[in-house]
């Protein structure tokens, strides 16, 4: 384990984890964190070292998308372009939730992350939602596994297998949702289903007019 690592449970000092995982962010740095669904591993996503040292810990290919995390609609519109009212009204309608959507990347952002789409959540968690707005910026959230392995969401082990790789562990005593984001792709008019999360598609689609 590094010698500055950390190990913090949220409940007990929120401020400090917090404090932490925003100075984390913006140093460059990783962490492991509770999210509205399972475990998640977090840092800056237009930090290239950043990604790729997350890439490296999950054993999968760089190219491979990280979802985002994001404080607010308002601030999702930084980054993406959403074509149609109705897919306003439905994100609006959705958020915050574990519904995690693929949709269109604006040109600046597209230059920065070279991508062309991403999958976005503001999710449905005091902590995240605290980070968020504190950091003003998307976060990265990936289940804490390697690729091809079940994530992990029970914090011993995930001290035990990860406590070496990352900059800090912030974790809830209460166990996590076990269950990861559902994700749908709205990057054309109608909303498609890619992975049936903790919420159903057809209770979605009854949001969508």
């Amino acid at each position: 384990m590094q010698a500055d690592q950390k190990i913090i449970n949220i409940e007990e000092s929120l401020e400090s984890a917090l404090s932490l995982a925003a100075e984390l962010y913006h140093s460059g740095k990783i962490f492991i964190y509770p999210t509205d669904t399972i475990y998640g591993i977090g840092g800056n996503p237009f930090d290239e070292e950043v990604v790729k040292r997350i890439a490296e810990i999950k054993g999968r290919d760089e190219k491979k998308q990280f979802i985002w995390l994001l404080s607010d609609f308002e601030n999702l519109m930084n980054y993406v372009d959403v074509i149609y009212d109705t897919h306003l009204d439905f994100l609006q309608k959705i958020w915050p939730a574990p519904v995690s959507v693929v949709l269109n990347l604006n040109e600046r952002t597209k230059g920065i992350v070279n991508q062309d789409t991403i999958a976005v959540r503001v999710p449905q968690n005091y902590f995240c939602l605290k980070l968020l707005k504190e950091i003003s910026r998307p976060l990265i959230s990936t289940s804490v596994n390697r690729s091809g392995e079940d994530p992990i969401n029970h914090i011993d082990p995930i001290v035990a297998s990860f406590s070496h790789f990352v900059d800090a562990i912030l974790f809830r005593s209460e166990l996590n949702e076990t269950k990861s984001s559902t994700i749908i792709d709205l990057t054309s008019k109608q909303p498609k289903l890619i992975r049936e999360g903790s919420i159903k598609f057809v209770e979605l689609l009854r949001n969508f007019n």
